[in-house]
């Protein structure tokens, strides 16, 4: 029982933490804005599935999806370094992808996101 509260306060912790980092980085632009015919709720599952992949990703494969602030969903990893916000828009999808630096793993994640679209 006591692991689980720990383990519990360890997640709430790393939430909070990659939430400040979201919303920081919302307040500037996309690293991509990206668009698609889907609906919006196809595009975020499908993400999440790829983002989780771990042949691909490693142990870093993290894919998370919560509502966004928006309305649609946000789709994260553990830290919050990389996120999409997937949004209706008409009869499609935004996808709003950010990333703190520009490395291989940010554009791991974009070809991820990409071939959901």
């Amino acid at each position: 029982m006591r692991m689980v509260v720990i383990g519990a306060l360890v997640l709430a912790s790393l939430a909070g933490c990659a939430g400040s980092k979201m919303k920081e980085a919302r307040s500037g632009v996309p690293y991509k804005a990206l668009a698609s015919d889907k609906a919006a709720l196809v595009v975020a599952q499908c993400v999440q599935f790829g983002w989780q992949d771990e042949a691909v990703f490693g142990v870093d494969a993290g894919g998370f999806m919560e509502a966004a602030p928006a309305g649609g969903y946000t789709i994260y990893t553990t830290a919050g370094d990389y996120f999409v916000d997937v949004l209706t828009t008409g009869k499609g999808a935004t996808a709003n992808y950010y990333a703190a630096e520009d490395n291989w793993a940010a554009k791991r994640r974009l070809a991820a996101l990409a071939t959901c679209l």
